[in-house]
This record gives structure tokens, C-alpha cells and sequence, in this order.
């Protein structure tokens, strides 16, 4: 008892005035958004930017206890090294479980930054309660619309065009509706319910057709750790498993600023799905039972309507889909048309075995077959590209942990005879050197719905390549990080009319001269093949083209209430031979915290020769929302973002929004067009918690 006690006030002496402030008023300051943007700080191709920050927001919603977090729930936050994670396993194991959120600081590893950037996704929770579904720790409702206030073409009456085609107008209304709803505990039960309308979607009931009223509705029910059940979840849900080759969820970073930590994929099983992305998630119900303290086995079965493009066989006159959809957006008849056209159906299966804390191995098998044939244009790059109903995906997975050093890996076939693989290590090899190496290669014919392993391309298909990722702190208040990825596809891809092959590296400084001041910058050059757009030569020929990007941040917090951030970032394209697309976005931010009120505020200059030289740039927005506009041609971008918490159950969110542009006179383009240079935005947001 006495040992208890004094590392307890070891603990939070340690702690408690380096962070100078209350849990409560450390978890609302944590700002995804920024957050997100340090993970990403230039866009890549491949990751669902969506997915991952509400994985994030999840998280942050719900954190993980310490005395009961996985090795993998850690790592999955992305915060902590090899050697990190293994201090605090040694340190829970050794001296028994945290008493403390305070008690992270007598970890052997962690500093201080690396313990701020933790403390809003992870807590301690020491009572013991019984399982009870009255007892929820998040329990919530949102309520959501916007709407862009300038009239799109979309939205008034249809005109004929200067050919004499009549435009068809938009079904629906101009506002954006969302709400959402949770009732859960941590490892005990999740119940939720997610509504979305899109801008110009109808509300119809029409139960033949697939609609409900609402275009978009998302539901979930989970029980977890009840006897040898694991996990039941019935409803929308994720799996990630493995590295993702067969089965994974958002939660996957690929290349970004996170050069080690970000390229191995947790296994985390299966999850509620909750973003708004209308693909990408199993519909039906899965469970995972636990056969022995070394082993569990899960069980899906899924039912999902998607939309796709339907077309008629001129031969045979049957119905296929020549494309899936994935915008979600059901506003035209041609739109409307595609919803709902394709019926898929899962059945699978995931075994695991995890004899101790070191070793895990794995298999998983996923069957799926379809109501309709998938079969894409004949276009040579589409020669490999699935074709039929039915395919089925067995994999086999591992993950083994030495000292500081993780291996881990997957293989995979599918039903056309296509393998995928993917293996690497993420190491610790000293104290302040971190390093990851990852291999993949995926067959040209190697099909997998559901998979989001490494790679470059969007999907793991037709690659191989070959990544190094390395961290040095050279001291406590400068790291220093990059990456170097060479890649291969060995079949044509959209706009690339031969095989190909590319690479790209980033390097990026930290540093951290005091508690209130962060200042990084960071380079990433990517070089690829293209086809030449017709616009620079008539003649077909595929060509490298170079992209560049550079950036200069800087955070300053003097004090509670205030903080700015500021941000230059830069860059350029080309076609080599030919001249380069320039591109420069300049940003001030400005945030004031009064506790039950607080602002933000953002002043934004930009200018690019072209959408090429595009600039993205994360923006800060209302609770469980997510932004990250392309700042292109020349003109400003301002936002502001009011919150105010009336009471310990209410709170509002406002925000206002708005581009504007010079020498221009419309903004963007067909029925979303608006015939003025500017583009404005409102969102209003409440939160009541029960």
C-alpha cells in the first residue's frame, strides 16, 4: 500500500506542473484537425482522410484505459515508439496497474510531448463496476445543417444551354442535414445511430427503390467481453485484421509524417462503423467468440446494397455494373439510378492465435458474390480488373515482437489466382533512432474489396514497392524524420498507358525550444510516369512528372486562453520537358479559449497557376466534422468557428466560411457552379449530453 502511494504521488508530482492544467479543460483543447494535419502534412493517394479522423474522433470520444489497453490499441494511436510501448507494458506488468493518468512521466521513455500528445486518447479507470447498459460513459446527440449560401446552378430552375440541353436540376433542397447518436461504455456495449442528407438529395419513402425518407442512415448495436464473447456487433461495422490485405478499416495512416509508426497496420477487430463515407463498411452481423486464452475465432456475415453504374450487354442483354460509386451523392436521376443497383452478400470467417503477448497468427477467409456481374470497359488498363459475381479471398497473417523490434506480415490469394503480400519490422534501435521497413507486392490480378494494406496505390493491386521509414531525436526539443519509397506497377493504370514506375521522399524537422513554441518544416518530392494531357501534345506519350511540396509551421501558445498557428506551404507539378504548375498558400490561425466560450478564426492567401499546383490545407471545424479544401487559383479563404457550452449538457457550434477569388467570375463547375467569385458556407451544430 505504501509503495502504491508513493509512486502515485511520485507520479502526479512529476507531471502535474510540467502540463499546468485539468484533464477536462486538456481533453476539449485537443484539436483533431491539427492533429490530422501533422499526420498528414501533404496529401497521398490511398487513404481515406475521412475514415481515419473519425477513427480519431472515436477515440478521443471514447480513450483507452491503460491497465486494460492492448499492445495493438496503443500502437494503433500512433504516438508511441517500439520501445515506448514496451516500457509501458513492463512498467504495468511490473508494478501492477496505473493509478494515475500522472503516472505516465515515471514511464522509462516518455517525455513530455510525446505524454501531450497522448493524454486525450488514453485514461485510467480503477473502479470496478458490474456490467450494466444504464451506466453509459458517452452518451450523446448531435444535430447538424449547412448550407452554401450563393445559389449552384443545380439548385434553379433548368435552362436550355447555349447546345440546347436541358440541365437537370438537383431533387432535393440546398441545406445539409446530419445527426448522430451514442450510447456506449468502453469495452462493455455501443449503441448509435448516424442520419446524413446530402445537399440536393430528396427525402423519399420508397421502400422498392431503397429509400427510407432519409438518403443515408447508419446503425450499430455491440456487446463486449460478456463470458467467451469477445465481441457481438450487429448492424454497420469494420474489421481490421492482419495487415489489411483481406480485411481492414480506416484506421491506416500509409506515408505521411508519421515515417514509422504509421506503416504497420493493428489488429483490432472488428469495430462499429460510424463515419459518413457510404462504402468501404459491411452491413449484417459479426461476432468473435474466444475458444481458449489463446484462441478466438470470428464469425461476419454482411448484406450491403452499393451503387453502381448499370449497363445492359448488347449480346446478352443481361444487367452488369460497370463501375462502383462511392460518392454517396444521390441528387440527379442519373445519380438516383445508380443507388442501390448492386447487391453484395459476405460470409467470413477470422482465426486467431495469440499464445502470449510476443506472437500472433492468423487466418481469414472472405467469400463475396454479388447479384450482378462486375465488368469494367474494355480499356487495356482494365484487362486485369475483376470480372463476374463471385470471389473469394483467404489470408494468412503474422506479427512477432523481439526485444524492440515488431515483424509482421500477410500473404493473400484471391479466386482469379492473384497473391498479395506484405511484410516488414518496425524497431527501436536506440533510444532516440526509430525505423520501419516494409515490402510489398501485388499481383496485377489480385482482387480484395476490402483491403487497405501499404502501397501506393488506392488499391492493392498491380504494385510492388519497397519502403524505409526513419525518427531521430537528436535531442529532447529537435527530431528529425523522412522516408524513401520506391515502387513498380507492372500493368497499365488510368491515364498511364504503359508500365510504370515511381518513388518519393520526404524529410521533416521538429522542433520544440520551449512548452509554448513548435515550429517544423518539412519537404516531399514524389516522382511518377503520366500521360501527357492533350492540352501540351497532340501526340499519345507517357512522360515523368515531378511534384514538389514544401512546408514551414509554426505553433505559439503564450498562454491558456490564446494560441496561433501559422503555415506557409508551397510547391509545384510538371511534366518533365515541360514548364511547372507553381502553387503558394500562406495561413494565420488565431484561437481564444474562455472555457465555456471559444473562437477560431482563419485568414488564408493563396495563389496557383492551376488545380495542378493545388494546396491543401486541413481547416478547423465543428465537433466530429472534417475539412480539407484544395486552395487553388489566386484569392482568400477565411473561416470562423464559435463554441459555446451553456451548460454541463448543452453545446453550440457556428461556423461561417468563405473563398473568394480573383479574376474569375464563377466558381466551380456544371450544376454546382455558382455565378459569382466567391463561395460561402454556414454550419450550425448542437450537442446534448445526457
Amino acid at each position: 500500500m505504501k509503495a502504491c502511494c508513493t509512486r502515485w504521488l511520485i507520479g502526479g508530482l512529476l507531471l502535474l506542473p510540467s502540463l499546468g492544467w485539468a484533464q477536462e479543460y486538456r481533453r476539449r483543447e485537443t484539436n483533431l484537425s491539427a492533429f490530422m494535419q501533422e499526420l498528414f502534412p501533404v496529401q497521398t493517394e490511398g487513404i481515406d482522410y475521412a475514415s481515419v479522423y473519425e477513427n480519431l474522433y472515436q477515440l478521443y470520444a471514447n480513450p483507452l484505459d491503460l491497465n486494460t489497453a492492448t499492445h495493438d490499441e496503443l500502437a494503433a494511436t500512433l504516438l508511441l515508439t517500439e520501445r515506448q510501448l514496451n516500457s509501458l507494458f513492463d512498467h504495468r506488468k511490473n508494478l501492477g496497474p496505473f493509478l494515475s493518468i500522472y503516472e505516465l512521466q515515471a514511464v522509462p521513455g516518455f517525455d513530455l510531448p510525446t505524454i501531450r500528445r497522448l493524454l486525450p486518447f488514453v485514461t485510467v479507470d480503477n473502479q470496478t463496476r458490474r456490467f450494466s447498459l444504464r451506466n453509459p460513459t458517452d452518451h450523446y446527440l448531435i444535430l447538424r445543417v449547412e448550407q452554401v449560401l450563393e445559389k449552384q446552378e443545380g439548385f434553379s430552375p433548368a435552362e436550355p444551354d447555349a447546345r440546347g440541353n436541358l440541365p437537370r436540376p438537383y431533387a432535393g433542397g440546398r441545406q445539409q442535414w446530419y445527426g448522430r447518436y451514442r450510447y456506449s461504455r468502453p469495452h462493455e456495449f455501443s449503441f448509435g445511430l448516424t442520419l446524413e442528407q446530402d445537399p440536393g438529395e430528396p427525402f423519399r419513402w420508397k421502400p422498392g427503390a431503397h429509400q427510407f425518407g432519409i438518403d443515408y442512415l447508419s446503425f450499430h448495436a455491440q456487446l463486449q467481453n460478456r463470458g467467451r464473447w469477445r465481441n457481438i456487433l450487429l448492424g454497420d461495422y469494420q474489421l481490421q485484421v492482419g495487415q489489411g490485405l483481406v480485411l481492414a478499416s480506416g484506421f491506416s495512416l500509409g506515408k505521411g509524417s508519421e515515417t514509422v509508426a504509421g506503416v504497420r497496420r493493428p489488429s483490432l477487430g472488428s469495430r462499429p462503423y460510424t463515419s459518413l463515407s457510404e462504402y468501404g463498411f459491411l452491413r449484417g452481423v459479426t461476432a468473435t467468440y474466444t475458444l481458449s486464452q489463446q484462441w478466438d475465432v470470428t464469425l461476419l456475415a454482411a448484406r450491403n446494397r452499393r451503387d453502381g453504374n448499370l449497363v445492359v450487354d448488347t449480346e446478352s442483354q443481361e444487367e452488369k455494373i460497370s463501375s462502383l460509386q462511392t460518392s454517396g451523392l444521390h441528387r440527379t436521376p442519373a445519380e438516383l439510378a445508380d443507388r442501390a443497383s448492386l447487391l453484395e452478400q459476405n460470409l467470413g470467417t477470422h482465426v486467431l492465435y495469440h499464445p502470449g503477448q510476443r506472437l500472433q497468427l492468423g487466418a481469414t477467409v472472405l467469400h463475396t458474390v454479388f447479384d450482378k456481374a462486375l465488368q469494367k470497359r474494355g480499356l487495356p488498363y482494365n484487362r486485369y480488373e475483376f470480372v463476374g459475381k463471385r470471389n473469394t479471398v483467404v489470408g494468412l497473417h503474422g506479427s512477432y515482437r523481439w526485444q524492440n523490434i515488431s515483424f509482421f506480415g500477410e500473404a493473400a490469394r484471391a479466386s482469379s489466382g492473384g497473391i498479395g503480400a506484405v511484410g516488414g519490422a518496425v524497431a527501436s534501435l536506440t533510444k532516440r533512432l526509430d525505423a520501419a521497413l516494409v515490402g510489398r507486392s501485388y499481383a496485377r490480378n489480385f482482387h480484395s474489396f476490402y483491403a487497405n494494406a501499404f502501397g501506393e496505390n488506392t488499391r492493392n493491386s498491380n504494385e510492388r514497392g519497397l519502403y524505409t521509414g526513419l525518427r531521430y531525436v537528436i535531442y529532447r526539443k529537435l527530431t528529425l524524420s523522412g522516408f524513401l519509397d520506391y515502387y513498380r506497377f507492372p500493368w497499365w493504370k488510368y491515364l498511364v498507358d504503359k508500365p510504370s514506375r515511381g518513388f518519393d521522399y520526404l524529410l521533416q524537422a521538429t522542433y520544440t525550444p520551449t512548452k509554448k513554441l513548435t515550429v517544423s518544416g518539412l519537404y516531399h518530392e514524389e516522382h511518377k510516369e503520366k500521360n501527357l494531357p492533350t492540352r501540351l501534345s497532340q501526340i499519345k506519350q507517357t512522360v515523368e512528372t515531378i511534384r514538389k511540396s514544401y512546408v514551414l509551421n509554426a505553433e505559439y501558445a503564450p498562454s491558456r486562453v490564446w494560441s496561433l498557428r501559422s503555415r506557409v506551404q508551397w510547391g509545384g507539378f510538371r511534366y518533365v520537358g515541360f514548364p511547372a504548375s507553381k502553387g503558394l498558400a500562406v495561413v494565420q490561425d488565431a484561437t481564444v479559449d474562455f472555457g465555456r466560450l471559444a473562437l477560431n478564426a482563419r485568414l488564408a492567401w493563396f495563389s496557383t497557376d492551376d488545380y495542378d499546383s493545388r494546396q491543401y490545407v486541413y481547416e478547423r471545424d465543428v465537433l466530429s466534422a472534417f475539412s480539407i479544401p484544395a486552395y487553388a487559383d489566386q484569392g482568400f479563404r477565411n473561416y470562423l468557428l464559435l463554441q459555446y457550452t451553456l451548460n454541463k449538457h448543452l453545446d453550440l457550434w457556428l461556423r461561417w466560411s468563405r473563398s473568394d477569388f480573383r479574376d474569375q467570375e464563377t466558381v466551380g463547375s456544371d450544376l454546382d457552379e455558382i455565378p459569382k467569385p466567391h463561395k460561402s458556407e454556414m454550419k450550425l451544430q448542437v450537442r446534448w449530453r445526457f
